[in-house]
């Protein structure tokens, strides 16, 4: 790593931007966990309207240091520059999503302070049976209660400031709080089963308070919280809206562009998906009775720990065929492992990424949701994008040269639109080099297009009430509702109907993150094609790559320039 401590104003960025990587870890074990800090293990954030404040002061007191560092002479050096950008910008989205209140109202399917304090569990270091491994799970087991409780005074506070969350967010996050309690067994103490009898004692009391911490939560959700945000809407609208947008994308959208580059992408990607469905099932009547065939029919996997070990192949045999052709990998990149999500999970598959030391691999999850049959035209495409060449190949890589940047452009900064975006267009990568090689992979990849084309028309439609366009299939003039949405999705994609209930709770919830996929996968592909017409001939679609991988995190407007200039 580069010696942050010299006396080089030119250093001083990203200097601070490591530092405060270190004071949010402190305060957000969490985050700490994801790192790989394994001093983190034991603990849990503070998530209280004071500890979400104390995270708020850090922001404030680093840009006051990045505006003394910019005065300096020498911070005019394109890395120390690109990492100003990114960090000033970063800070002061999440502290206008701060002073709006919103972390008092965030309740989702997907991501909340709920589900942070579950999923590191998944990621604390549990491999061996030493006693400092499980006594830090204990630990941290012995912190729910506290930071639940935090949680909910937040939620509460937010309740007295008329801040309410989505009704509907509120009866789905309820409703996993049973699945996660469980019956007989909950499921922290399953979670503690590996662990090593002689402190099975202590993990066992351990797990039977957070159990029931996750009880005292799921009564106040049901018997207080919901009632009093009963008649809520379950939209934000549009000054809610750009201001979320913005934090997840990274760019001051048009956002009426934004739903009319939706919608165009609807029409193409539906055109396609007929021509393709005619070669997967002859006469089908749309593409969606010929997936339907494919369901029944078509290529899958049987078996949940079957499928797990497909797709750990599916992800090797990329690396195998990507490396040398299309990346330049290190060998630590080249490591990423297939996992199976715990209970309770939202639908949609996804990803955690390598701790900085590599100590523990970057991971796919699999939700089974109930399921023992998987279809392999879905598989193919949503590890392509989950795993190799996608987040994987993406954020490991970050991870990689993470010393040659700051910790914070590669990890703690991360822009979710750039990161699916990539995803996405690792998606259509595969396509373009012939990975997909049957029409029903093919089918499958373009389903998944759609998939995304629609969050883009029905996150920003039903959150802004904006009208469905003449020329459109779906009850064309009249005005979105997540009904409406609902309704579109169902007709426009392959997957389940708790699938598709799950996925627009997650758009309510997340406002303005679900769109970051396509007009991030539109960034990538335009950066891509003005550097090929910058070179000609001499393009080197391999050293693009590399370069573009290796920047580490920047917003959809640095990503364009950046990548066009490569």
């Amino acid at each position: 790593m580069p010696d942050s401590t010299a006396p080089d104003g030119g250093r001083l960025p990203r200097r601070i931007a490591d530092d405060h990587v270190d004071a949010l870890v402190e305060l957000d074990p969490v985050t700490g966990t994801y790192l790989g800090v394994t001093e983190s293990s034991g603990r849990l954030p503070d998530f209280s309207p004071a500890g979400r404040e104390a995270v708020a002061h850090l922001a404030r007191t680093t840009l006051g240091r990045l505006d003394a560092a910019e005065a300096e002479p020498g911070v005019d050096s394109v890395v120390e520059r690109r990492c100003a950008r990114l960090l000033r910008e970063r800070l002061t989205a999440e502290l206008a999503v701060h002073e709006a209140g919103e972390e008092l109202r965030r309740v989702s399917n997907l991501s909340s302070p709920l589900h942070e304090v579950r999923e590191v569990f998944t990621l604390t270091p549990t491999d061996t049976d030493t006693d400092e491994d499980w006594a830090a799970v204990a630990s941290r087991l012995r912190a729910v209660p506290q930071a639940l409780a935090g949680y909910r005074a937040s939620l509460d506070t937010g309740l007295s400031r008329k801040l309410p969350a989505g009704p509907r967010q509120v009866a789905t996050v309820i409703g996993q709080l049973a699945e996660w309690i469980g019956t007989d067994r909950g499921w922290f103490a399953e979670f503690t089963d590996p662990g090593p009898e002689r402190l099975r004692g202590e993990l066992t009391a351990a797990a039977n308070a957070a159990t029931g911490a996750l009880v005292e939560l799921r009564d106040w959700l049901r018997n207080d919280y919901a009632p009093a945000v009963d008649g809520a809407p379950d939209v934000v609208g549009r000054e809610r809206y750009a201001l979320l947008a913005r934090y997840y994308n990274r760019t001051d959208l048009d956002l009426d562009e934004a739903y009319a580059y939706g919608w165009a992408e609807f029409h193409r990607l539906l055109a396609e998906m007929r021509t393709e469905a005619a070669a997967a099932l002859p006469g089908a009547g749309t593409p969606w009775e010929a997936l339907a065939w494919c369901d029944l029919h078509g290529e899958a996997v049987e078996g949940v720990e079957e499928t797990r070990r497909w797709l750990q192949s599916l992800m090797d045999e990329a690396v195998v065929a990507l490396d040398g052709t299309h990346f330049e990998l290190a060998e630590r990149v080249r490591r990423v492992e297939s996992r199976i999500a715990p209970a309770g999970s939202a639908a949609a598959p996804y990803y955690t990424e390598p701790s900085l030391d590599f100590s523990r691999p970057g991971r796919t999850w699999l939700p089974t949701m109930g399921q023992t049959r998987f279809r392999v035209y879905d598989l193919v495409t949503t590890w392509y994008h989950e795993g190799v060449p996608g987040h994987h190949l993406q954020l490991a890589q970050w991870a990689h040269v993470a010393g040659s940047l700051s910790r914070y452009q590669t990890t703690v900064g991360i822009v979710h639109a750039n990161a699916e975006g990539w995803a996405l267009y690792a998606e259509r990568l595969m396509d373009e080099l012939g990975f997909l090689t049957t029409a029903e992979r093919r089918l499958g990849y373009l389903d998944g297009q759609m998939l995304r084309a629609v969050r883009v028309v029905v996150d920003i439609g039903m959150h802004l009430g904006l009208a469905i366009p003449a020329d459109s299939p779906f009850r064309p003039g009249e005005r979105w509702t997540p009904a409406l949405a609902q309704e579109l999705l169902a007709r426009h994609s392959s997957r389940p109907a708790d699938y598709v209930e799950s996925e627009i709770v997650r758009y309510q919830g997340m406002a303005g993150q679900a769109i970051g996929y396509k007009l991030g996968e539109r960034v990538w592909l335009t950066g891509r094609e003005a550097a090929r017409r910058r070179h000609g001939a001499d393009f080197d679609l391999k050293a693009w790559h590399m370069a573009a991988l290796s920047q580490g995190s920047l917003g959809l407007d640095d990503l364009l320039g950046e990548i066009s200039a490569l």
